[in-house]
C-alpha cells in the first residue's frame, strides 16, 4: 500500500535533529559507529584511520553534554595491527565497557575491552578477552534481567558463523553457545537483538544471500531455532536494530540488496512483518554500519557511516513514526 501525504509528512516531522559528530575528521577515514546512554550523557565510538585495515586505523570516541558533541579522541590502539568494531555498553551499577577487534583482518582478530568509571572521559589500560571469545562483533549486548547479558558475535575464518555470548555478572565473563548456521546455505554475521516482549528473542543477520536472515530463542538466548532466511533485503552490508518502549521493533538499514546508498527505518509490531517508514538517505555514496538506541526520554538515536568521512547522528521521535498506512 502506498503511504499517504500525511504519512509521508508525519515521517518527516520525525526527525528532531540530524548532525555530523565532528565537522573536521581527525582522520582520512572512518567507519563502524556505535552509541551508548550512560545516564549523564551519549558517548559515541568509531574506528578511524587511513583506511579501513590500516595499521594505523584506532578507537575514536566522542562525548555529547550541554555544547554538543566534544572533540573525537582517540582512546584504543594497537602497535601492530589495525582496530575494528567498537561497542559500547554500560554494566548496570558499574563501568561502561568499550569492547572491540584487533588484528590484521576479520578472519584473524581477537577480542578487546577497555572500562571507563567516569562515563567515558577516562579509560583504562586495554584487556584482552578469554580464547574464543570475540565480544559483540558489531551491535550492543542486550540485557536479559538481571545480571544476564546477551551478545550477538560471529567469526568469519571458516565461512561467515554466528553464534551468541553470554554473561551471568552483567559482561564482566562471557560463555558461548555453538554455530547458529552452517557458514554456506546461509552466511551469516553481525547478529543484532530483539528482545521482544512476550519474552521471546529474536536475532537478524547480515548474509552473503541478499536477505537478512533471523533465529530465535525461547530459553534466555541458550538455544535457538534453524535460521531462515527473511524478507528483508540485505546487501550484504551491517545494520541494528531496538525494542521501543512501547513495543514495537525499529531497524535502521539498506533497503537494498546491492550497495549502501539508501539508509532506511523499518517497523514491526513482530519482528516478521516489517514496513519502510522513513528514508534518512538516498543519494550516491555509502550510508551504512549504522547504530540505534533509545533514551529514557524516549527518542531514539542513531549513528551512521557517512560517506566513509564523517559519522553522522540522527535524533529521531518514534511517536511520529506510523506504521498502520
Amino acid at each position: 500500500m502506498m503511504p499517504t501525504l500525511l504519512a509521508i509528512l508525519l515521517a518527516a516531522s520525525a526527525v528532531v535533529s540530524s548532525e555530523m559528530i565532528f565537522e573536521d575528521p581527525p582522520h582520512p577515514s572512518c567507519h563502524a559507529s556505535t552509541i551508548v546512554w550512560t545516564g549523564t550523557g551519549l558517548v559515541a565510538a568509531w574506528f578511524g584511520g587511513t583506511d579501513e585495515g590500516e595499521d594505523d586505523v584506532g578507537i575514536w570516541l566522542s562525548r555529547h553534554g550541554t555544547d554538543g558533541w566534544s572533540s573525537p579522541l582517540e582512546v584504543a590502539r594497537d602497535d601492530e595491527h589495525p582496530c575494528w568494531n567498537p561497542v559500547l555498553f554500560l554494566v548496570d551499577g558499574g563501568p561502561l565497557l568499550l569492547y572491540y577487534k584487533v588484528g590484521p583482518s576479520p578472519r584473524e582478530w581477537w577480542g578487546m575491552v577497555i572500562e571507563s568509571t567516569d562515563g567515558g572521559a577516562t579509560w583504562s589500560s586495554p584487556r584482552r578477552l578469554p580464547e574464543g571469545i570475540l565480544g559483540p562483533i558489531k551491535n550492543k549486548p542486550v540485557r536479559l534481567g538481571g545480571d544476564v547479558v546477551l551478545s550477538g558475535s560471529s567469526t568469519e575464518h571458516d565461512g561467515w558463523v554466528v553464534h551468541m555470548e553470554l554473561s551471568a555478572d552483567g559482561g564482566r565473563t562471557w560463555t558461548k553457545t555453538g554455530p547458529l548456521n552452517d557458514g554456506t546455505s546461509i552466511a551469516a554475521i553481525q547478529p543484532t537483538i530483539l528482545p521482544h516482549a512476550e519474552g521471546g528473542i529474536q536475532i537478524l543477520c547480515r548474509t552473503r544471500q541478499g536477505r537478512m536472515s533471523e533465529s530465535r530463542s525461547t530459553d534466555r538466548g541458550r538455544t535457538w531455532s534453524r535460521m531462515v532466511l527473511g524478507e528483508l533485503p540485505n546487501p550484504s552490508a551491517g545494520f541494528d536494530a531496538v525494542l521501543l518502549e512501547d513495543g514495537r521493533s525499529l531497524l535502521v538499514y539498506n533497503h537494498t540488496t546491492k550497495g549502501r546508498h539508501s539508509l532506511d527505518l523499518a517497523l514491526s509490531a513482530d519482528g516478521t512483518a516489517w514496513e519502510r517508514v522513513l528514508s534518512l538517505e538516498s543519494q550516491e555514496g555509502e550510508y551504512s554500519y549504522p547504530a540505534i538506541i533509545q533514551t529514557p526520554d524516549g527518542l531514539v538515536h542513531i549513528t551512521y557511516t557517512h560517506r566513509r568521512r564523517h559519522i553522522k547522528y540522527v535524533v529521531i521521535d518514534p511517536r511520529k513514526l506510523d506504521s498502520s498506512h
